[in-house]
């Protein structure tokens, strides 16, 4: 891998699985100039090695847009590559080693997404990863990075992580937790990007609850935040709908598949579906931030 002058802008779309970050990146990534790539951070795994399909329905080694981003960045797409990179992972970015985050292969680590954005030629990727530990390593490693904290109530990520989902790749169920661990996760991914924020990065915070009451003006406060090119109104959002053009996501949930018109409406099945006892162990495990964040009542 070889260094290159930095000149993409990167936004990085931080929190826990289950709380609206896919859906943003696919609105974001309908502005001009914006790319949505999905979360990179399991490309690697994924795409290269795995050669699931891309968001445009085509299997990675095959999608065009992928195919050139590897050539630009790295001289193509190899298994040395990608286990490379998942070994520099392994030893570099862990949430439990964010407090010592200048780690000797930190340089080399962050180098690779730092190429691989690049190559897309775009003015603005979006990396929809969401590890808090990523976040920091992208920031203290210098890159032109804006973190976008989303944040949902922890009884509905709970209650998301509890159902059994089939990945449209492949039709294997996703990966299910119980709602301690949920919670914990929760906590630990949320107070780690609170902690980024205090270090003087550039971390704006939406609400899923925000932007499904209120798409279009939600967006439009958070593209000026972001300091995004847009116009007066944002043409792809009428009131609660939305229309969705096609993308070239590595990984993410299934919605990143989507493509036409999307009701934008709030998921809070979990008011009348999530067991009172589960209900009771989440608010034990999340309370310091789920106040902080608004999430007192039962649905904020």
């Amino acid at each position: 891998m070889t260094d290159s002058a930095t000149t993409t802008r990167v936004i990085y779309l931080g929190g826990l699985g289950r709380s609206g970050t896919t859906l943003l990146e696919r609105l974001l990534a309908e502005l001009p100039g914006v790319v949505a790539l999905g979360e990179v951070v399991h490309l690697w795994e994924r795409g290269v090695l795995a050669g699931e399909p891309c968001g445009c329905g085509v299997a990675f080694p095959a999608c065009a847009f992928w195919r050139q981003v590897g050539e630009r960045a790295f001289g193509g797409w190899t298994r040395h590559l990608a286990e490379r990179v998942l070994m520099l992972r392994h030893r570099v970015d862990r949430t439990r080693r964010i407090a010592s985050i200048a780690h000797p292969d930190l340089a080399e680590y962050a180098l690779a997404y730092r190429l691989l954005y690049e190559a897309t030629g775009a003015q603005v990727v979006i990396d929809s990863s969401k590890h808090a530990s990523l976040a920091w390593c992208l920031v203290t490693s210098g890159l032109d990075v804006r973190v976008v904290h989303v944040v949902r109530d922890p009884r509905a990520v709970a209650h998301s992580w509890s159902r059994t989902v089939e990945r449209p790749e492949d039709g294997r169920p996703m990966t299910r937790w119980g709602p301690a661990r949920t919670a914990l996760h929760w906590t630990a991914q949320n107070a780690a990007l609170e902690l980024l924020a205090g270090r003087g990065a550039l971390v704006t915070r939406v609400r899923y609850e925000d932007l499904l009451a209120a798409p279009e003006p939600t967006l439009a406060t958070l593209t000026r935040r972001l300091g995004l090119a847009g116009a007066p109104r944002l043409p792809f959002v009428e009131g609660r709908t939305a229309w969705l053009g096609p993308s070239h996501t590595a990984s993410g949930n299934p919605m990143r598949f989507h493509v036409g018109r999307l009701e934008l409406r709030r998921d809070d099945s979990w008011v009348t579906s999530l067991p009172e006892g589960d209900r009771r162990v989440v608010n034990a495990l999340t309370w310091p931030l789920r106040a902080r964040y608004g999430y007192w009542g039962t649905a904020a």
